[in-house]
């Protein structure tokens, strides 16, 4: 009974996250509570459920609250803009450098963890280099996705503090073996860098090529179809040659104009009627760019870089030493950020407020999923799914269970949200795999391994459709530009990682 409605639960919310016919905390609440009053639970069952669950995330929530509003103040600072236009600066008319950089660049951009935040970042500068050396978008996209997706391993990303929600443990600590699996991530996606910009380089030439040839060949045929015209007008007689026809009168030329030319008549009139309108509406859109960044302009503090780069370092450092909890050092750092750039307590609630949405969101999807997976764990649920897979698996299948999904997990971010992969399937997969002997951390790193590189290949995912809009390119064709390097990356990290022995 309990398997059943445990699976049931999680399809529901499974299906209604894929088709987003509600927000993740609606289906991350309601549903768990109807399948828990249908299994027969008391209230205070469920409030026994619900208070483990949500004690379970609360130190995941506060570091994602506070990491968030950190990484904001130091975007708005401006700390990694001279990194960014540095390397734009460098990189300038070497495709195959383009291409390094744009790995770079966005591994910087990503680094507060946002992922709408790297395109806004990333996009604007490098879209007009890639097009004025005819390089493709989609190799933009495909660099920018890729190592976006290796720099979200960090414990203030999204995915990582999703699995240390399920696991109940801290993000920071899961983080400290992912960064030698962030660095050789790193370090392939600037080998394939280079490779897809000789490819590139060598696509640009062969266009250039052709277009020369076609031009060349255009040349040759118009001037002999001069040279033929001009035969043919020497060899005919004088008097055989049209006499020059009398000018038309104006009424005649009336007359005589062929209907098609008045029927677009109307269409001028409304399109010189629109002009008025139309130029309005492109003033009213500069003046709204020029008053962004005239405010962008306030907030950034050039005066203060070398202060706050050190508050940065500090904060990781901090992070990794484990001298205070994740939650609490972000706290600290974005206060100490504020005072020193925003003195003024009105500017530092601006600023707070700036970036509490992108924070709350989060926030709000954490706990919901705290209460989800606190009613399935709690209630035996999710252990109940588990063995009656584990009856159904080969046994010797149950130790790779965790490597098969990690395998395809490009594919699944084709298919499943974030949160259905790490809040729906994660919590069964460890289930399995620890049935198995295999440690929780085992299973947490192959499931992130093989899906991350691609997270923004998903269709799922808000920036990346942003990011798209902004330089007015197709998601399909994305995905089918950069799916299978993306995947290729990801198996080589995955292979990579269990030959050292992480997973």
């Amino acid at each position: 009974m309990l398997t059943l409605i445990g699976l049931a639960i999680i399809v529901v919310i499974v299906a209604l996250l894929l088709t987003e016919k509600v927000s993740p905390v609606i289906s991350m609440v309601l549903v768990p509570l109807v399948g828990a009053l249908v299994a027969g639970f008391s209230t205070t069952e469920i409030n026994a459920f619900y208070r483990h669950g949500i004690g379970s995330v609360v130190q995941v929530v506060t570091m994602f609250i506070f990491a968030i509003l950190f990484f904001g103040v130091m975007n708005d600072v401006g700390l990694f803009d001279p990194l960014i236009r540095a390397m734009v600066r460098i990189t300038r008319g070497n495709v195959i450098a383009v291409a390094v950089g744009t790995v770079l660049i966005s591994a910087i951009a990503q680094l507060d963890g946002a992922g709408a935040s790297t395109f806004l970042l990333v996009v604007p500068p490098l879209l007009p280099l890639y097009q004025r050396l005819k390089m493709s978008p989609y190799l933009l996209f495909l660099l920018l996705a890729a190592s976006a997706g290796v720099v979200n391993m960090l414990p203030w990303g999204g995915p990582l503090g999703r699995v240390a929600t399920v696991l109940e443990m801290d993000a920071v600590v899961l983080w400290r073996d992912l960064i030698v699996v962030q660095a050789m991530g790193l370090a392939m996606l600037l080998a394939l860098a280079v490779f897809l910009g000789l490819r590139e380089q060598r696509r640009i030439r062969l266009q250039a090529r052709r277009a020369a040839q076609a031009v060349q060949a255009g040349d040759g045929a118009a001037d002999a179809a001069m040279n033929a015209d001009a035969q043919t007008t020497a060899a005919t007689p004088l008097d055989a040659q049209a006499p020059a026809q009398p000018a038309p009168t104006q009424p005649a030329a009336a007359a005589a104009a062929p209907a098609a030319a008045v029927a677009p008549a109307p269409l001028a009139d409304l399109a010189a009627a629109l002009q008025p309108h139309a130029a309005t509406e492109l003033a009213i859109q500069e003046a709204a760019a020029r008053t962004a960044d005239d405010a962008r302009k306030l907030l950034l503090r050039p005066r203060l870089r070398w202060v706050n780069a050190l508050v940065f370092l500090l904060t990781l450092a901090v992070l990794v030493m484990g001298v205070f909890p994740p939650g609490y050092t972000f706290m600290i750092a974005l206060c100490v950020a504020l005072v020193i750039n925003y003195p003024q307590p009105k500017v530092q609630i601006e600023r707070i407020n700036a970036h509490a949405g992108g924070a709350i969101m989060m926030a709000s999807i954490i706990l919901a999923a705290g209460t989800f997976l606190g009613i399935l764990k709690e209630s035996g649920m999710l252990n109940s799914i588990a063995l009656a897979l584990v009856h159904v698996l080969p046994e010797v299948l149950l130790p790779y269970v965790h490597l098969v999904i990690g395998a395809i997990g490009i594919p699944l971010e084709l298919v499943l949200s974030t949160d259905a992969y790490y809040f729906a399937l994660f919590p069964v997969v460890e289930q399995i795999t620890s049935q198995a002997g295999v440690p929780p951390t085992s299973a947490a790193y192959a499931m992130v391994i093989g899906s991350i590189v691609g997270t923004f290949v998903s269709p799922f995912s808000p920036a990346l459709w942003m990011g798209l809009g902004l330089a007015k390119l197709s998601m399909g064709q994305h995905i089918r530009y950069s799916f299978f390097w993306v995947w290729g990356v990801s198996l080589s990290l995955l292979a990579a990682t269990w030959f050292l022995g992480i997973i």
